[in-house]
C-alpha cells in the first residue's frame, strides 16, 4: 500500500523530496520500510539486494541454478529456501523442482510422458468405492453425488534423520507446516488423525521445537507407519487434503521398485 508524507524519507537513499512513497519489506517493529519511487521499483522487480547490497556479506549460490542469493538479509528472506541437507535454493528453482516432481509422479501413475501433464495442480480423482463406507461417511458435508478426491499439498524427500525408525518422526519444512497444518501455540503440539492411501487412520503428533528464535516443525509418532511401508532415506512422502471434508492424507513413493525374485 502506497503512502506519502512531506516529512518521510526513503529508507534506502534518504530522499525526502519524493511525493510518492511505497511500502517495502517488513521491519522488526512490524512496520514496513518506506521507499521512494525509484527504490521501490528496484525492490518490486526483485533487484534490490543485487543493486544495493552487492558488496555485503551473506551471498550464496543456489544449489540448483547457481544464482547468487543474499541470505540473512531481511529484504530477500522470501526469495530462497534452506535445504535439509545444507545449502539454499532460490524460489524460482524450488517452484521448477516441485513442478518437475509432480510431472514425474503423474507420468508414472498415468504412464505418460512428463511433458504431457499440463496442469500440475490437477486433483487426483478417487472413486467413492476406493474409500470404505465408514471413512466416506465420516467426511463432513459430503453430498451423495460428490466424489472424494485428493488435493496435493506438498512432498518431502526423507532424509537419513527422517527415516530413522528409532526417532519415528519427519521434519516438516516451515513454509508447508504453517500453510497446511493446524496452528500450534505450544511446543508440546497437538494430536492429528491422518489417513493413508488405504483409508486407514493414523494418529500422529504435530509440534515444533524452538530454534534460535524460529521454529522447527515435526510430525511424530510415525514409527509404525514407516516400518509397515519400509520407508528409507530418499523415499518421498506426499501430503494431501481430502475434498470435500478437509481431512489430511499421507502417501509415499519409493525411490526404486523391488525386482521380482526370478530377476
Amino acid at each position: 500500500m502506497a503512502s506519502s508524507s512531506s516529512k518521510a524519507s526513503c529508507f534506502q537513499c534518504q530522499d525526502s523530496t519524493s511525493n510518492c512513497f511505497r511500502d517495502g519489506w517488513r521491519l522488526r517493529n512490524g512496520e514496513r520500510a518506506h521507499l521512494c519511487y525509484q527504490c521501490a521499483c528496484v525492490y518490486e522487480e526483485g533487484r534490490f539486494c543485487e543493486t544495493f547490497h552487492s558488496n555485503d556479506d551473506g551471498w550464496r549460490d543456489c544449489e540448483s541454478c547457481g544464482k547468487l542469493v543474499h541470505c540473512g538479509c531481511v529484504v530477500s528472506f522470501n526469495q530462497y529456501f534452506l535445504l535439509d541437507f545444507g545449502g539454499v535454493i532460490c524460489r524460482e528453482c524450488s517452484k521448477k523442482n516441485l513442478k518437475l516432481a509432480r510431472n514425474q509422479r503423474y507420468a508414472r501413475e498415468f504412464q505418460t510422458d512428463p511433458t504431457d501433464v499440463p496442469d500440475l495442480a490437477k486433483r487426483i480423482q478417487i472413486e467413492p468405492h476406493y474409500w470404505p463406507d465408514g471413512i466416506v461417511s465420516d467426511i463432513k458435508c459430503i453430498s451423495k453425488t460428490a466424489k472424494p478426491f485428493l488435493n496435493p499439498l506438498f512432498e518431502k524427500v526423507l532424509t537419513a534423520s527422517d527415516a530413522d525408525m528409532k526417532l519415528g518422526r519427519i521434519v516438516i519444512p516451515k513454509r508447508y507446516a504453517e500453510a497446511f497444518f493446524p496452528e500450534v501455540s505450544a511446543p508440546k503440539g497437538i494430536m492429528m488423525n491422518i489417513l493413508d492411501m488405504e483409508s486407514k487412520e493414523w494418529e500422529f503428533s504435530f509440534r515444533y521445537w524452538p530454534n534460535c528464535g524460529s521454529k522447527t516443525y515435526v510430525l511424530e509418532g510415525l514409527r509404525d507407519f514407516m516400518f509397515s511401508r519400509k520407508l528409507q532415506a530418499g523415499d518421498t512422502v506426499s501430503f494431501y487434503r481430502v475434498e470435500p471434508g478437509g481431512k489430511m492424507a499421507i502417501g509415499f513413493r519409493k525411490t526404486s521398485v523391488a525386482k521380482p525374485a526370478h530377476q
